[in-house]
């Protein structure tokens, strides 16, 4: 599901991958939930924190 991303996301894949607006994905990058970097306005985003996260919920199924 992930191949098409490249290792750092953005705020914007973060929003497509997760399928959440705007407001919830930076509620998530400043509590923590997902590892992330802020350089400037940016926000920088590992795709292994996003795939943790995933494993992490309750409704992860392996494939």
């Amino acid at each position: 599901m992930l191949n098409k991303y490249n290792e750092v996301l953005s705020v914007d894949d973060l929003c497509k991958i997760l399928g959440i607006g705007r407001n919830t994905a930076y509620k998530i990058l400043q509590d923590n939930i997902i590892p992330s970097r802020r350089i400037g306005r940016k926000y920088i985003i590992p795709k292994y924190g996003v795939i943790s996260y995933l494993k992490n919920t309750k409704y992860y199924e392996k494939n």
